[in-house]
């Protein structure tokens, strides 16, 4: 299922997402830059590889302060433009009402930390594997997690396909998003014995904890969707790396 748009009426402006997302497609572009060997070791130094950390409770030590680096620089890193694409087209769906609950500082920080849960919740699953993991998937399932609890009754005009042909339907984001995380963690317990290339357990751990810090994050309850049911062309508007984990 490939989300559209939703039926919230954005409040202001979402300065600091637009300044996320842009800051995603900038490094992304800047990646696309380098020789294979330099991206390579990119993703090597600021991806998160779980063997270099001995145990995320560590962490509160200063001494391995240098491991905490990779769980903030790997969210900016992306190992395709579909990946990237995917990532950010939910941020820009989401993410938007999300940040007009909270205010574009606390959802900086919001952000930051819910990607950085995602990555332990990586860890965790994954203890001693030398593979990194890039892509902002964790911070990205926070901001869903947060949508949930804050718009339940919101609507997601959402494509999906059908066999051969693709169908564009309206569904409660209670509904959409409910799947979404449970795919994640079917996903997640299935991969446990085999070998995968998405780094399930960040979308899981990334969505939980949207979900636990949007209670103190947010400023306001807010208002239900203003805008009418969406029909037909209305719903779209003005018509308008290397062995790498992806997020």
């Amino acid at each position: 299922m490939i989300p559209l748009r939703d039926n919230i009426t954005t409040r202001g402006r979402p300065w600091m997402m637009y300044l996320i997302l842009a800051a995603n497609v900038g490094i992304f572009l800047y990646q696309l830059g380098l020789p294979v060997s330099e991206l390579y070791e990119m993703v090597e130094v600021y991806g998160v590889v779980p063997a270099r950390i001995e145990s995320p409770f560590l962490l509160l030590f200063p001494s391995q302060w240098s491991a905490f680096v990779p769980l903030v620089s790997s969210q900016f890193l992306h190992g395709g433009w579909l990946h990237l694409g995917s990532n950010m087209l939910y941020l820009w769906i989401f993410g938007d009402d999300v940040e007009c609950s909270m205010g574009s500082l606390r959802f900086l920080l919001f952000y930051l930390l819910t990607g950085i849960a995602g990555n332990l919740a990586h860890v965790l699953a994954n203890l001693g594997s030398t593979t990194p993991t890039i892509g902002a998937s964790g911070a990205v399932a926070g901001i869903l997690g947060a949508y949930l609890l804050s718009f339940p009754h919101a609507r997601v005009m959402t494509l999906v396909p059908l066999g051969f042909f693709l169908t564009v339907v309206e569904i409660p984001a209670l509904i959409f998003l409910g799947f979404w995380f449970v795919l994640q963690l079917l996903s997640g317990v299935s991969a446990v014995v085999g070998s995968e290339s998405v780094a399930w357990w960040a979308h899981v751990g990334g969505f939980a904890a949207g979900m636990f810090l949007i209670l103190w994050f947010r400023r306001n309850v807010p208002r239900p969707p203003t805008r009418r049911p969406m029909r037909g062309r209305e719903a779209f508007g003005d018509g308008t790396g290397h062995g790498s984990r992806y997020r």
